[in-house]
């Protein structure tokens, strides 16, 4: 029985050994967080210290709440970067938005279809983007928190289609983070943040007189290739 379990148990620790011998995956030497965050060097770090501090829930919360309320979305024409007329309203609602949270940073993605080479593709979404922000600094939003202009041009489309297809050719904002320095930052009470304005909305108001209800919210401001 023993001759019999030897080389048995000889074969099971000489296959241990080589398993720890093997060397690790290369998942072993990224940077933890990696996997959440694959936007370049230091990102990984930057969301690991945005999740401890609370910061993170607070931007998702921030970024869910902002593409529920306005549109975070506009369209356009192919190969154009000129703004419509119901893109305009949209993004007038989106300046309305940003305004109330001047501690929030947001970033602007242009999209295309996938008509056109990739670089022209590029270059049109990137020139998309340029436009929105263009438009959000003169409805009174800062440059400065406008974090990033990015372009994903024809890599990333709502419909997978190689025609012409609107709902490709857009641009999305997204809430990304925080201004540093800022009072409401400094604190560390980031959940502040999301409930300012109710707390603003709890506070009496002292009537002025007069029959009728009021009623309202915030009014809206009222060689080629695609894209």
């Amino acid at each position: 029985m023993r001759r019999t379990l030897a080389p048995l148990l000889l074969s099971a620790a000489g296959l241990a050994l080589a398993a720890c011998e093997a060397p690790p995956s290369a998942d072993w030497y990224q940077e933890a967080g990696a996997d959440i965050d694959e936007g370049g060097f230091g990102n990984p770090t930057m969301q690991n210290t945005r999740l401890m501090t609370g910061e993170a829930t607070v931007l998702q919360s921030l970024n869910t709440r902002f593409s529920r309320e306005v549109d975070p979305m506009v369209n356009f024409a192919f190969n154009s970067a000129s703004l419509s007329a119901e893109a305009q309203r949209t993004l007038a609602r989106q300046a309305t938005w940003i305004r109330q949270f001047p501690e929030v940073r947001f970033r602007v993605y242009g999209h295309t279809d996938l008509v056109g080479s990739q670089a022209y593709n590029k270059q049109l979404g990137l020139r998309r983007a340029q436009t929105v922000v263009s438009f959000l600094t003169s409805h009174g939003i800062s440059r400065s928190r406008l974090e990033a202009v990015a372009s994903f041009g024809e890599t990333q489309p709502l419909i997978v289609t190689q025609q012409p297809e609107m709902r490709n050719r857009r641009t999305v904002t997204e809430v990304t983070g925080l201004v540093g320095g800022h009072p409401m930052v400094l604190n560390g009470k980031y959940a502040q943040v999301i409930f300012r304005e109710y707390v603003a909305s709890a506070t009496e108001v002292p009537s002025t007189g007069g029959a009728g209800d009021g009623g309202g919210g915030p009014g809206a401001g009222g060689g080629g290739g695609e894209g």
